[in-house]
């Protein structure tokens, strides 16, 4: 009766699952990135979430279905790059979040499944959209080299990786923290445990904001000053290139600022209670 109501449950959340992410992917989907294509995406804060309460299916084959359905509804037709890229793509990334976190959760945890998916899943569909999308079903970008057409691919994982990791850094926890608060039943044990009795560690939130800040500000310096400017610009233009290395400057000042915030809070000395020596 137990394994039943479980299943039960999990097929109801990926249809939540599948529902909402659909609806705050469209929301942003006209929302391109510096190449014209690959969507802005907050909304990998709702398979986040999905992952860490109900675990890796429910949150990868609500994520698939979720983009499917944004994708089509914004093409107007079943959108096959969607197909080909962003459905595998989801599947396996929120599939691995789900395995991570499920196993011993921890937010060091949830620190580790945020880096390492975002970056495997948006390269994989980053990848497959460029190469098997672009290149062999629509026969574009085939006048590119394969460096300009690596360029894409590393640039676009790059571009979801930081428009999508403060989203999850800074939204996920706290919708974890409120249901495990509110609907205790429905909570894995340890997720409750470490959500309702352990303190965010904003020491490790800070660095997983600050490294990839840091990393994306020197990337900017050597786009601007560095012959991969000049590399870029051959194969994509100057505007292009200018709003690439925007990405950069700004994906990186935002990451680090973020960053700095946590670790000043981290390190603030905590509040001393005043003991009134009133005896009246």
């Amino acid at each position: 009766m137990v394994e039943y109501g479980r299943r039960s449950l999990g097929v109801v959340a990926t249809a939540i699952c599948a529902a909402l992410y659909a609806v705050g992917c469209y929301t942003t989907a006209y929302i391109p990135s510096p190449w014209g294509f690959g969507q802005f995406r907050p909304a990998v804060v709702i398979p986040s979430f999905f992952a860490t309460i109900f675990g890796p299916l429910p949150a990868a084959v609500g994520a698939a279905i979720g983009t499917l359905i944004a994708d089509s509804v914004k093409h107007g037709y079943l959108y096959p790059g969607s197909l080909i890229a962003a459905v595998p793509g989801n599947f396996l990334g929120f599939y691995l979040f789900g395995r991570i976190v499920s196993n011993r959760f921890s937010w060091t945890r949830f620190i580790l499944a945020s880096n390492l998916t975002l970056t495997l899943a948006n390269f994989i569909v980053a990848a497959l959209y460029i190469l098997c999308y672009k290149v062999l079903y629509m026969n574009q970008l085939t006048n590119l080299p394969p460096g300009a057409l690596a360029f894409l691919i590393v640039g676009l994982t790059i571009w979801w990786f930081v428009t999508m990791l403060p989203f999850v850094l800074l939204i996920t926890p706290p919708l974890i923290r409120a249901t495990a608060s509110a609907f205790p039943s429905i909570v894995p044990r340890e997720v409750r445990e470490h959500s309702l009795k352990e303190e965010l560690p904003e020491t490790a939130f800070s660095s997983a904001l600050l490294t990839p800040g840091i990393i994306m500000l020197l990337i900017g310096l050597a786009t601007s000053y560095t012959s991969l400017g000049r590399y870029l610009t051959s194969f994509f233009g100057d505007p292009t290139r200018f709003l690439v290395e925007l990405m950069f400057y700004l994906s990186g000042a935002i990451l680090s600022l973020l960053g700095l915030l946590f670790r000043v809070r981290a390190r603030a000395p905590e509040k001393v209670p005043v003991v009134s020596l009133n005896t009246h």
